[in-house]
This record gives C-alpha cells, structure tokens and sequence, in this order.
C-alpha cells in the first residue's frame, strides 16, 4: 500500500499537481485563520530584498514567495545573528521563526538563537550555510 500512495504522489507531482507539505498547509492555516505568535518552518524563493531596516535593533529584510503562492516578510535580526550577504532575487531560503499575520501574507521573525534563552530559536538557511 505504501508502494502505491508513493507512485500517486510521484505520478500527480509529474502531473502539475503539487501536494503541499504539512509545514505549507500550517502556513497556509495561520495565514487564512489571522494568527500570529505561532513558531512555522518553510520554504520559499526571494522575490524581492528590502532596505535593512536600522532603526532600534537592525534587521534584514526581504519577502518569500511560497509554494502555496502565498507572500511572507522575513525580518531577520542582524544584530544577534549574520546577515546573508549574498542573498538576491530568485535564491531558495528555508526558515524557522515566529509567524505574524498581517494582509499581505504575514512576517516571520525570530530567526536566531534567544541571547536570553526565553525564545525558541530559529534559523535562516541559504546556499547550505545556516544563519542563526
């Protein structure tokens, strides 16, 4: 049975269907049902670098498009974590981080490792290299 559930997936994978990973669906979930404060992990492809933002703590800051079509804001703390230098538009980037909804798809951030040890730590990886 297991045989067969795998050549399915494979066959509608060839087919254009693409069958989104438990970790797209929880995306997809928080962002549909405005929830905010909930640690994800994903996947997506840079659509677009922003300025970094150095106003109080700096952070680096670009948007994600994920594989559901869904748009997501990394805000990354480059204080307490590196900053990925090479990163550009069309680069595959996994992420670890706290969701927060907002209407244009939501903003993860907390990608690094707590200082204080009060916060999940989360990650950034990019070209094989992690950013925490």
């Amino acid at each position: 049975m297991k045989k067969i559930l795998t050549i399915t997936l494979v066959a509608l994978s060839l087919c254009g269907y693409l069958i989104p990973s438990p970790a797209e669906q929880a995306l997809t979930s928080v962002f549909e049902n405005h929830k905010s404060n909930v640690q994800v992990r994903g996947t997506g492809i840079v659509v677009r670098t922003l300025r970094d933002d150095t106003s109080g703590s700096r952070h680096q800051k670009f948007i994600l498009k994920l594989p559901s079509g869904q748009t997501l804001l990394i805000s990354h703390n480059i204080d307490l974590a590196p900053r990925i230098s090479s990163l550009r538009k069309g680069d595959t980037v996994s992420f670890y981080g706290e969701y927060e909804w907002n209407t244009k798809g939501g903003v993860v951030h907390w990608t690094h490792n707590d200082p204080s040890g009060y916060h999940i730590n989360g990650w950034l990886k990019h070209n094989g290299s992690t950013y925490q």
